[in-house]
């Protein structure tokens, strides 16, 4: 079996490397939007933090 024949896929590449590409794609964006939800909710819990420390020094 050669390269050629590997990414030919028997007739079915396109097929194939469609649904890899969509994959990889999907599992892209999953990771990204893990890390951006990820960073507002540290970012709300900061501020939310910060807030109730300031409220704590008035009193």
């Amino acid at each position: 079996m050669n390269w050629s024949e590997f990414f030919d896929m028997g007739g079915y590449a396109f097929y194939v490397w469609t649904s890899w590409g969509l994959t990889a794609l999907a599992m892209c964006w999953l990771f990204m939007q893990a890390k951006l939800r990820n960073a507002k909710i540290r970012s709300d819990i900061k501020r939310q933090m910060s807030r109730e420390a300031l409220l704590r020094n008035k009193s």
